[in-house]
């Protein structure tokens, strides 16, 4: 169950099946990207691709019938259209069709008539339709999925694009669970069946051997756990997308001082950088002495270059040199990456303010909690955008709690002209009336099993107060692994699949509105285990794309769970 070694398999594909010879690749803007995230520019010169074109953008017409033409597209309208264009007037020798989901048969013909020149050798459905992000994690990239806490109809039909490509990837034809009581969850579910029932003999697999159980597509809501994305984070990956962003594995340095100009745009792939790849699930800490060993091993491998003194140092060197070149590459990016996190930390108090949100996250102990976020939001050095989260958090916890102050809090960021209206916002979207599982550790005595889990917890110690907290995504995996009932909160859509008590052995899950590197680095951890989960979502959100994902999700809606906030409301439709 690895998404890159699918998508990577898909292209080697279209690049053995067109033949020896040059290439030219044609794309559009989704699957440049699904093509970039698998594979490096000089990994396709390997496979003797020359050129790159978009289909969607300016291009020559300079006609260049000596080269074979790859096209590789999504199934749109508009892609059909341009795709018609093309081959009404060719400007290649031959074409070799590929579109990354599954085409109507109307959209075939049509594109048959328009190829009057017979120059088409191929036309084929591989189904790369997501961007593999890690092994087990992929995203859609919608940035927003949601008006008035409804789907945004392009967004929902992406969405069941993107998981039909998963599952033909993987092979899967699973019971499909969703989050009950979530309409856009059940939606979702609904819309994956009817296109798994219209196209049934795609997913005709070999059946589970000795009475295993199907694999299962478990369907989530992000509001069911608004905490994970709203919390600063500690593991490499986590911690570069929440204080640099990362976008389809590169990350932007260029308005960052005293970065070196080959270094203001890095890519940050597991597939194509080795210390990323070991080190991306490793905390702050690790990752500081990690780069100081490489960075002793690079110096000594440089001394051992300086002593070229007979023919064999010399060849040893020609040899050795490439690799050298890249070691140094190597250092330098993930020196300039860890500096710029370094300043940023001490910078903007984060030990201080991540310890802070550990704490609302995992303790309840209101009062004490209460006078520290005072004290810390009011304090000028910390930034506003930290000050806002503590809040959240807090209004989050306490909102049914008969002290909470979250007005108190609102009033003192409101006078650091923050965006106060954040917080009514988050609540309607994601407050106590929405949630089904438990995002916050308030163990009712009734609760057998999580008053054990937490008590052992309590028992052990905290291995590290900045990572205290664990997603509501792995107690709802390991519950999964476990077999325990997952009827009523989770019901299936196709329950004629699901007499089965056994747990299932392959799980996707899909997280609407978004998933986070933190419910990865959980992911890796079972599957390290020995569990085979693979995570999505519609986006991978830091702090701030979440904070953006709520605000478009909530405008021009009614408020109704927010009355005592009514002053800080961002629009008279919100009353």
């Amino acid at each position: 169950m690895n998404l890159i070694s699918g998508i990577r398999l898909y292209i080697e594909k279209m690049c053995s099946e067109s033949g020896p010879g040059m290439k030219n690749m044609l794309l559009d803007r989704e699957t440049t990207s699904i093509i970039s995230m698998a594979f490096s520019q000089s990994d396709m010169l390997q496979r003797e691709v020359y050129l790159f074109e978009r289909l969607d953008s300016g291009r020559s017409n300079e006609r260049m019938k000596y080269l074979k033409c790859i096209v590789f597209i999504r199934p749109t309208k508009q892609n059909i259209q341009l795709l018609a264009n093309e081959l009404r007037s060719p400007k290649y020798g031959s074409y070799y069709i590929y579109f990354s989901n599954i085409i109507p048969r109307t959209d075939i013909k049509f594109l048959a008539e328009c190829d009057e020149s017979e120059s088409v050798r191929e036309v084929k459905e591989f189904y790369a339709d997501y961007l593999s992000v890690n092994p087990n994690l992929f995203s859609l990239n919608i940035p927003i999925s949601m008006q008035r806490l409804n789907w945004l109809p392009e967004a929902l039909t992406r969405s069941v694009q993107g998981i039909i490509g998963v599952l033909l990837t993987l092979r899967l034809n699973p019971v499909i669970r969703y989050r009950a009581g979530s309409s856009v969850a059940q939606n979702l579910a609904k819309q994956i069946f009817e296109q798994i029932t219209k196209d049934s003999t795609l997913f005709e697999f070999r059946q589970q051997e000795n009475g295993a159980a199907p694999p299962l597509l478990l369907i989530l809501d992000r509001r069911d756990d608004p905490v994970t994305p709203l919390l600063h984070q500690w593991t490499y990956q986590a911690m570069v997308h929440e204080l640099l962003t990362i976008r389809n594995n590169r990350l932007d340095l260029s308005n960052v001082q005293g970065i070196p100009n080959d270094f203001k745009e890095l890519v940050l792939s597991g597939e194509q950088d080795e210390f990323y790849s070991k080190n991306m699930y490793a905390n702050f800490g690790e990752i500081g002495s990690t780069i100081k060993s490489l960075m002793e091993e690079f110096q000594r491998k440089a001394k051992d270059h300086k002593k070229v003194e007979s023919i064999a140092d010399m060849k040893n060197f020609i040899e050795s040199y490439p690799q050298f070149k890249k070691m140094s590459g190597t250092v330098q990016k993930h020196l300039c990456i860890m500096g710029e996190l370094t300043n940023l930390t001490s910078k903007r108090n984060l030990f201080e303010v991540s310890e802070l949100e550990q704490e609302i996250a995992c303790k309840a102990e209101h009062s004490a909690q209460l006078q520290r976020i005072k004290k810390i939001i009011a304090d000028e050095r910390i930034a506003i955008n930290d000050a806002i989260k503590l809040v959240a958090l807090y209004a989050l916890r306490y909102e049914r709690h008969a002290n909470c102050d979250t007005s108190g809090l609102l009033q003192i960021i409101k006078m650091r002209s923050a965006q106060a209206h954040i917080i009514p916002s988050l609540i309607e979207y994601a407050g106590t009336h929405v949630r089904q599982g438990e995002v916050f550790s308030l163990v009712r005595i009734t609760d057998a099993v999580k008053l054990t889990r937490n008590l052992i917890k309590g028992l052990k110690g905290v291995e590290n107060v900045f990572t205290q907290h664990t997603p509501l995504l792995k107690e709802t995996l390991e519950d999964i692994f476990k077999g325990r009932e997952l009827d009523p909160l989770y019901p299936a859509i196709n329950s004629e699949l699901v007499p089965f008590r056994r747990p299932p052995q392959e799980v996707v899950v899909f997280i609407i509105g978004g998933t986070t590197y933190e419910e990865a680095l959980a992911v890796h951890q079972l599957n390290n285990n020995g569990y085979r989960v693979i995570l999505g979502g519609t986006t991978i959100h830091n702090s701030q794309s979440f904070i953006d994902e709520v605000l478009a999700a909530t405008e021009g809606l009614q408020f109704k769970h927010t009355k005592s906030m009514m002053k800080y409301y961002a629009s008279p439709e919100n009353f």
